[in-house]
């Protein structure tokens, strides 16, 4: 069934359409969501996401040009989009802010050594930009490699790399400018 009969029947609302709809992309879109919310969230959240993108198809079919793109496509950038809006709900709701949180997750040995040392650089991480704190994040607090982070952000793996290798070293250079002649090694 191409994607003109897909969107008709649903739009007629045409429960066996949407049901083959479902079966079809279900795969497509779990992954997806897993890919974009791996490592902060349950399977759960990935469902109820995949669950988001089907119930939006259903109320609002319209909204899918099968001249502009394949139906795959389409639903693929929503399911990605409900996706990153779920992970940014997530991380914002956990007890923790961004920058502890990151901070807690220099992991590898990279931990800050006393409790003003970590202070000091949760401030310096308060003061990076959100797409470099969520980097920092995703890195460290939630152990993502840079191939995941690039899949989850739909950003090329070099440039992941490098945003987090020019990241490190503005932290460094916060904390040595903080730090006086001490280094922090760690970063």
């Amino acid at each position: 069934m191409n994607d003109k009969k897909i969107i008709a029947g649903i739009i007629r609302r045409d429960e066996q359409i949407f049901a083959f709809a479902i079966r079809k992309y279900s795969g497509l879109l779990w992954k997806i969501a897993a890919s974009v919310l791996i490592n902060a969230a349950s399977a759960q959240d990935v469902e109820e996401c995949v669950a988001d993108v089907f119930i939006y198809l259903w109320q609002n079919p319209e909204k899918y040009d099968p001249d502009k793109a394949k139906l795959s496509s389409w639903l693929s950038l929503v399911a990605r989009s409900r996706a990153v809006d779920r992970y940014r709900r997530i991380v914002g709701k956990r007890e923790l802010p961004l920058e502890e949180a990151a901070v807690q997750g220099l992991g590898s040995g990279e931990k800050a050594e006393s409790d003003e040392e970590q202070e000091r650089l949760r401030l310096c991480i308060g003061r990076l930009e959100e797409n470099e704190k969520e980097l920092i994040v995703r890195r460290y607090y939630y152990e993502q490699k840079p191939a995941e982070i690039a899949v989850a952000l739909d950003l090329p793996k070099k440039q992941v790399e490098n945003r987090l290798y020019c990241a490190r070293q503005k932290l460094k250079k916060m904390m040595e400018s903080r730090e006086g002649e001490r280094s922090y090694g760690g970063i």
